[in-house]
């Protein structure tokens, strides 16, 4: 696809599911690693799979234009990076604003330049998601961050050391991020309150092998000691959870049997025991998931909580199979508010959804019909197929790029599956 392409989803419902298809490596291991991959400008860092998602995309291109030489092997899912000389500590606007991960970057630079310039910031519009804990961050390690109208220029002229930091929420994101930074800061860093989702322990792994001096994952309290320097390492990226979920959740509104190839139902945490809830069986065999959704839905109640709870990405596709469940669902969003504007596209189609201080009331079930909608979010447009799939005939999901930011190939994917649904440009 290329840069500004528009990208319409046509899905035409009411076929049930039965396959097998492969999940996706983690997007949100793999941004991760493709920053730390620039803490080192010894050896080539190999990442083997890698999702061919517009995001990866996105941070290739950022550390391409920050000088490190980047070779993206889509169709092997296989990327490496040569991050021997970097160029420039400036994180550009024109890539910067299209993807939010550019954050991800700054430790790098602080510690290859003694700076990092953020012109823009971007990536989907989730309400008042901020990233001053990032900066607050930074600076307890003893950056200093100047925040201007247009540009974020962070400067750590005397280097990094170590600090003892904590996290207002359990943020994965900001978890990565300072310990990256922690990682070749002189002394001791203590993080309080770090995430715990299974892509930050893949995190914890790469940056190990690199020579990382971490304890602690898993625990909600890391300790990092920070080491010389880092070498650059070979490490397969864990499957994508999340893209397990919209599967996993496909089979749950279209019915029929599926099966996951690579996908982990531990990770699922509390999303698998909502499924079940539901109706959904899962069974596990090896490597492979088998999903089967043959009885009508039960209505179910969500609260979104950092892992092991409710995954807020999954909170959206499982409104729209809460449509389809027989009596009321109570949804509450309390990480992203901006999830809810899924809830008047959803309606469009027949749903019966309505927002009640700040809980979203699924009124099932509905007889969805096929109209045209639109993605406003990378979850949100994902939800929107997952009804497409449940509805009478043809549902145009536009602004698709935002579901393409988050899932590989999914409309051929689906098709495998036995779904009428095709990716078109316009």
């Amino acid at each position: 696809m290329t840069k500004g392409t528009e990208i319409r989803y046509r899905v035409r419902g009411g076929t049930p599911l039965e396959g097998t298809v492969f999940i996706q490596g983690a997007k949100n291991a793999a941004l991760k690693m493709i920053a730390a991959s620039l803490l080192t400008g010894r050896g080539r860092t190999v990442l083997r799979n890698v999702p061919p998602i517009e995001d990866v995309r996105r941070a290739v291109e950022l550390a391409q234009a920050l000088g490190a030489r980047v070779e993206f092997h889509e169709r092997e899912r296989t990327l490496v990076v040569d991050a021997s000389r970097l160029t420039s500590p400036v994180l550009p606007a024109e890539i910067a604003r299209r993807f939010r991960g550019s954050v991800l970057f700054v430790p790098a630079l602080l510690h290859r330049f003694g700076e990092a310039v953020i012109e823009g910031i971007g990536g989907c519009n989730l309400g008042s998601r901020s990233l001053d804990f990032h900066y607050r961050g930074f600076a307890r390690l003893g950056a200093t961050v100047d925040e201007g109208d247009t540009v974020i220029r962070i400067t750590a002229r005397d280097g990094l050391h170590g600090a003892h930091l904590y996290l207002d929420t359990p943020s994965h994101t900001g978890t990565e991020n300072l310990i990256m930074a922690a990682s070749l800061a002189p002394g001791t860093t203590i993080i309080d309150n770090t995430a715990q989702e299974p892509e930050v322990l893949d995190v914890i792994a790469f940056l190990s092998k690199m020579g990382a001096n971490i304890s602690g994952g898993g625990t909600g309290f890391i300790t990092v000691r920070g080491v010389e320097s880092l070498t650059a390492v070979e490490h397969a990226v864990m499957p994508d959870r999340i893209d397990a979920g919209v599967f996993a959740m496909a089979a749950a509104a279209a019915g029929g049997e599926i099966n996951l190839v690579g996908a982990n139902l531990d990770h699922f945490g509390v999303v698998r025991w909502k499924l079940e809830q539901m109706g959904v069986e899962f069974a596990a065999q090896g490597a492979v998931l088998q999903v089967r959704r043959e009885r009508p839905l039960r209505p179910i109640n969500v609260i979104t909580s950092p892992y092991p709870g409710y995954a807020t990405d999954l909170q959206s596709p499982i409104m729209a199979v809460a449509t389809l469940a027989d009596g009321a669902s109570y949804i509450r969003e309390t990480i992203f508010d901006g999830r809810y504007t899924l809830v008047p596209e959803l309606n469009k189609m027949g749903a019966k959804v309505e927002i009640d201080n700040n809980v979203a009331i699924v009124h099932g079930p509905s007889v969805l019909r096929g109209t045209e909608v639109t993605a406003h979010d990378l979850r949100g447009g994902a939800a929107l197929i997952l009804a497409g799939l449940a509805a009478e005939g043809e549902t145009v999901v536009s602004s698709g790029y935002l579901i393409d930011r988050g899932h590989a190939t999914l409309a051929e994917r689906l098709r495998a599956l036995g779904a009428d649904i095709t990716a078109e440009e316009h």
